[in-house]
């Protein structure tokens, strides 16, 4: 009896390290593998010309979310749509990379309830931190961290980018030496503030410099636009709102339902961006911008980044891409598109960060000039980075507070 308690308890040990390893090893990177595939469908041809323009440009993509999988930025993978090896292939200068840390259960873009949340499992899973596991705030600082230590060893080879003066050593570096690329942190809603203002200024010393209010479901800044009641800002999301002005937090409007994002273009002050989606008039998703709040957005300065995948242009193919931005282009300017790849954000696209010459090619076959091509792929987020990156002064804040005072902000009404 007791060898066969013995052996019996083996084998219970047995199964459990075979568990442990398939839970905490092999599954997150097969997860993450399903979550973001590259397809194999045809791929435009690359003209010589396309080739000879892309390795001129400054290339810049609004958000990608690989900060949220276990493998490092760093590490050189065959799955997922983006690493520091393939970004450096694709000639990319400059990468946001956004902190996701919850997101329903059931998720869709059309309602969502904020009362489930699939990252808690995924923290644990992929054997983050014990603090990430039940917090939202400690998520995001540790994204935060990650990026970090991602550039402390890559023996300048990823700068990070915290302030204006930093795209200038960047653009220095980069001069000297073609595969130095910046790296800029972000976050995918404000609910990892988890209610509290001072958590602002602890995620910006760990590097936070853009925003959004919200992700997949309405939160205490704001109504998302897959969220239930999807509603304009609260009093504390408007309070947050005019900290990251001050502060040089760009804000961002992915996500946010159509009435924040007519209250926060009203109350706006200083460029802010839609990083990733698309737009109404060319692929009919809910979750992408109306004529009105492309207007809007443009009416602050702002830029409006363009992706891939089916939710953002309706298919994913780059030509749907490149009709999206020209839309941009033909109703507000040239100075008001840009690129939003979501990359490693559980989306589905036909080429990876390395493959962005497809983009190139689409807009020449579109009939951009190549100064209209140099402006989407980069030129015009360092304008807005420029910009939105510098604190405000005594003086400007003054000049804010009291165009405030007088401003009446009604989501009802047009757009500016």
């Amino acid at each position: 009896m007791r060898k066969f308690l013995k052996l019996t308890g083996i084998s219970v040990l047995l199964a459990l390290l075979v568990a442990a390893i398939y839970v905490f090893v092999i599954l997150p990177p097969k997860f993450e593998a399903e979550a973001n595939l590259v397809t194999d469908e045809t791929l435009l041809e690359i003209s010589a010309e396309a080739k000879a323009l892309h390795q001129e440009l400054f290339i810049g993509d609004m958000h990608s979310d690989t900060l949220l999988w276990k493998r490092e930025l760093d590490d050189a993978v065959d799955y997922g749509q983006m690493d520091l090896p393939r970004l450096q292939q694709g000639n990319v200068a400059l990468q946001i990379f956004s902190s996701v840390t919850k997101t329903p259960k059931g998720q869709n873009y059309d309602s969502n309830s904020a009362d489930s949340d699939n990252i808690t499992l995924l923290a644990i899973a992929q054997l983050q931190p014990m603090r990430t596991w039940f917090s939202r705030f400690e998520r995001m600082a540790w994204h935060g961290e990650r990026l970090e230590k991602v550039a402390k060893r890559s023996d300048g080879q990823l700068r990070l980018i915290r302030s204006p003066q930093d795209i200038d050593a960047l653009l220095a570096a980069r001069a000297k030496d073609g595969r130095v690329m910046g790296a800029l942190f972000s976050g995918e809603g404000l609910h990892s503030l988890e209610g509290d203002i001072a958590n602002l200024d602890r995620l910006y010393a760990k590097g936070l410099r853009m925003s959004g209010f919200t992700h997949f479901f309405d939160n205490k800044l704001a109504g998302s636009m897959h969220g239930e009641e999807k509603g304009a800002l609260t009093d504390f999301g408007r309070q947050v709102m005019d900290r990251m002005e001050e502060m040089g937090i760009i804000i961002d409007i992915a996500h946010a339902s159509h009435p924040a994002v007519a209250e926060i273009i009203s109350r706006a002050r200083r460029p802010i961006v839609s990083s990733h989606g698309g737009v109404q008039a060319t692929c009919d998703v809910n979750r992408n911008l109306s004529d009105e709040e492309i207007r809007g957005v443009a009416f602050t300065g702002g830029l409006i980044g363009i992706g891939y995948w089916e939710g953002a242009i309706c298919s994913t193919d780059p030509v749907d891409a490149a009709r999206a931005m020209k839309h941009v282009r033909d109703l507000v300017g040239i100075d008001h598109v840009g690129l939003g790849s979501d990359f490693d954000g559980y989306v589905t696209t036909r080429f990876d960060t390395s493959q962005l010459l497809q983009v190139t090619q689409a807009l020449l076959n579109e009939g951009f000039s190549k100064e209209e091509i140099r402006a989407v792929m980069g030129g015009n987020l360092l304008r807005i980075l420029r910009t939105g990156l510098q604190p405000m002064t005594p003086a400007q804040l003054q000049i804010a507070k009291d165009e405030q005072m007088n401003l009446i902000v009604d989501p009802a009404e047009p757009i500016p």
